[in-house]
């Protein structure tokens, strides 16, 4: 059994995933830790890439887009360590990051995940921290009144406004860009709820992880470079609001209240309305 499982899954970001392979290698140092690579059917040459340029990694090759977290739960099943981060992709790691999140967690048995400080490319801070969802916060993100009024209270308190990112902190969910955790933490293995294509899947597992009494903890002495969305991104605005429909929904029907649930179904038209709008103002834009 080695210390780290190191779990990422792709669609169609070669270049960032070999960067991304580059950099373990390059700053890890004092951990036991194996690879894994699951690939979602990818069309850019990723799997062959990873095949001739990794050997020591183990590569999972879908021949489908099976989404986020049954991607991570195929090499969740097959792996044998202490601990296990999910990775994107589209991450650079920093000297002996994965080292440190590692060494947090066998120092304080009450932390059940570590996140770490994601940094933009161009070394700025990325606000990965958050407090769990409430109706409040998301009937103003689905009408998209976050890009007016950014300053809004259920804002500033969701997205933790007000947090250090220079010390230790304890929070409600890290960001699921670098999320490492105790692989025991919900049973014998810990997988995400498949349930979720994509989105929210962390944030379902940082509020399980909770329930049980373990601590979600943020530490500032892990940097890792995080590009965000690269995958994601790819989906025009309209299909990302749908699976981000889908994904909310299903965690407020987890988690949070019938009345919630019912009031979130009411907003969906509009939040795909509105994101076809930004997608056809976008497209003329380009077009000049």
């Amino acid at each position: 059994m080695c210390d780290l499982s190191i779990i990422i899954v792709s669609w169609n970001t070669k270049d960032l995933v070999r960067d991304c392979l580059n950099s373990i290698k390059k700053c890890t140092h004092s951990i036991s830790y194996k690879v894994f690579l699951v690939d979602n059917n990818s069309s850019d040459g990723t799997v062959q890439m990873v095949k001739h340029e990794f050997k020591d990694v183990t590569l999972i090759a879908n021949k489908t887009n099976n989404g986020f977290a049954k991607a991570n739960n195929q090499a969740i099943k097959i792996s044998d360590s202490r601990y296990i981060i999910l990775l994107n992709p589209d991450t650079i790691v920093h000297e002996n990051a994965l080292d440190n999140m590692v060494h947090y967690l066998q120092q304080h048995e009450d932390v059940g995940i570590v996140g770490c400080k994601l940094l933009n490319p161009d070394g700025s801070l990325q606000e990965s921290c958050r407090r769990f969802p409430d109706l409040s916060t998301y009937s103003t993100i689905l009408l998209k009144l976050h890009t007016v009024f950014p300053n809004k209270r259920c804002l500033r308190r969701y997205f933790m406004k007000e947090m250090n990112y220079n010390t230790i902190n304890e929070v409600d969910q890290v960001m699921g860009a670098a999320l490492m955790y105790r692989t025991n933490v919900l049973g014998e293995k810990s997988y995400l709820d498949e349930d979720y294509w994509i989105w929210f899947e962390e944030v379902d597992f940082c509020y399980n992880v909770k329930k049980k009494g373990y601590k979600v903890v943020y530490i500032p002495d892990a940097e890792i470079i995080h590009y965000k969305a690269q995958s994601f991104n790819q989906l025009l605005k309209v299909q990302q609001q749908k699976v981000f429909n889908k994904s909310l929904l299903r965690y407020f029907q987890k988690n949070g209240k019938k009345s919630d649930t019912i009031i979130l179904k009411l907003l969906f038209p509009v939040s795909i309305l509105l994101s076809y709008v930004i997608q056809l103002g976008k497209a003329i834009k380009k077009r000049g």
